[in-house]
């Protein structure tokens, strides 16, 4: 099959670029035509950990991202994502804490694709950024995933988008994850993020099939699922096929002044064979929202969530398949974990409704409990703390800068004596970046 596979692949680009050679004039406006644009960016991390071994760091990351796509030739493109990044001043420690993280130098192509557009269905065949409900590539760090494979998109059925895909390899943020030496650039291997089993390893795997549909035919409603199947997903000595689930509808009632929208998500995964001797990962995960926009510059959204009582739940590939009560910094891992209930409640601001455009800020307060899980010795609840500010500098186009503090507090109870420890762990993120 993958002969097979190989073979369809280059008869495909002969074919491609055959027919261009026979134009080759119009071959070279298509590349003439093309667009770059790209990013500078300096990240800035700091991490202070409380009553517990685990150490604090902070760390200054730089980066750099070029992008360029060709003009359409007959339908076809081509793109290429670029992008570099060193920390010159890290120390030992920063290197140990965030080597799973930021700290990886080096560069990478994580975008490299032939793409296809005919009609209403667009293909793109190499290395892509992919960004669906559960197989979604994480930009919160200084280099984004990405994922090797092939996608199709189509948009035949009026109000509704179908999408399609196939994964085989995939980038992580640092070497690290990868399974490289710390220090190393990301790279593209046979191994992928499962956010629900580890959101800092990457797994063995064979490949992983996905189709999703986004449905807005009713007016003010969305309707989304999704279905993923991981094959030959290798966690230490178990292997196992994963097959994740994604259901979602959003409701937005319009009204003079603002909008009233609710939420339903239902989420789950399920495998073949136990991927852990003490762990099983065939959990579901259920939330409910409610959310105003619109009210004089204000945005307000209320979140709740539980999991089912004996199981984790996955929630696809990559860092970024977040669940719906995710906190801005330590993000959705714990949420996933069975027996928890979950909330988050956000109130955001426009500044540019008293004249300050660009500048928008964000205030979240989070927590979750956890019930004894079998017979584990231990559970916790969390309780998170968190605000951001972002400003899109008027006066200077493609310059934003933002900041973001989150502080979690983990009261761990221990049964056999019935005992209560605490470990706080305080996060800042500064973020600038320029775009061109």
């Amino acid at each position: 099959m993958k002969n097979v596979t190989k073979c369809l692949f280059v008869a495909f680009i002969v074919t491609c670029f055959t027919s261009s050679a026979l134009a080759a004039d119009t071959l070279i406006d298509a590349f003439k035509g093309g667009k770059v644009k790209g990013s500078l960016k300096a990240y800035f991390f700091d991490k202070d950990v409380e009553n517990s071994s685990a150490k604090s760091a902070s760390i200054l990351d730089t980066a750099a991202t070029l992008n360029y796509v060709t003009d359409d030739f007959y339908g076809f493109s081509l793109g290429q994502t670029f992008q570099a990044s060193a920390s010159p001043d890290a120390d030992s420690t920063a290197k140990s804490v965030y080597s799973k993280d930021m700290y990886g130098s080096g560069a990478v192509l994580s975008e490299a694709y032939l793409r296809y557009a005919i009609d209403k269905t667009e293909l793109k065949l190499g290395r892509q950024y992919i960004s669906t409900p559960i197989v979604r590539g994480s930009g919160s760090r200084i280099v984004k995933e990405s994922f090797s494979g092939v996608t199709a998109v189509n948009k035949n059925i009026p109000g509704t988008t179908v999408t399609a895909g196939y994964v085989n390899e995939f980038q992580g943020r640092t070497g690290a994850v990868m399974g490289d030496d710390i220090g190393d650039p990301p790279s593209f291997d046979k191994k992928v993020i499962l956010l629900g089993i580890s959101a800092t390893t990457a797994y063995d795997f064979s490949g992983a099939y996905t189709i999703a549909a986004v449905n807005k035919s009713i007016p003010n409603l969305t309707l989304t699922g999704q279905y993923l199947k991981v094959s030959d997903v290798i966690v230490g000595s178990n292997e196992s096929d994963i097959d994740v689930y994604y259901l979602e509808g959003k409701y937005v009632f319009p009204l003079d002044n603002f909008k009233l929208g609710f939420g339903l998500n239902y989420r789950g995964s399920k495998t073949d064979s136990p991927l852990s001797d003490t762990k099983s990962y065939d959990g579901t995960y259920s939330a409910g929202k409610i959310f105003v926009s619109g009210l004089g510059g204000f945005g307000v959204d209320f979140v709740a969530a539980m999991t089912s009582s004996d199981d984790y739940v996955i929630a696809g590939l990559g860092n970024a398949a977040s669940s719906y009560t995710s906190t801005m910094i330590r993000g959705s891992s714990s949420t996933l974990y069975p027996d928890t209930n979950s909330y988050r409640i956000n109130v955001n601001y426009d500044f540019s409704n008293i004249g300050v455009d660009g500048l928008k800020g964000l205030l979240q307060y989070g927590w979750s409990t956890q019930g004894r899980v079998g017979d584990a010795a231990t559970s916790a609840d969390r309780t998170s703390y968190a605000g951001s500010l972002t400003y899109a500098i008027p006066k200077v186009k493609g310059l934003s800068l933002s900041v973001e503090y989150e502080t979690q507090e983990v009261e761990t109870t221990t049964y056999a004596d019935n005992s209560k420890a605490s470990v706080d762990t305080d996060e800042l993120r500064f973020r600038a970046i320029y775009k061109f």
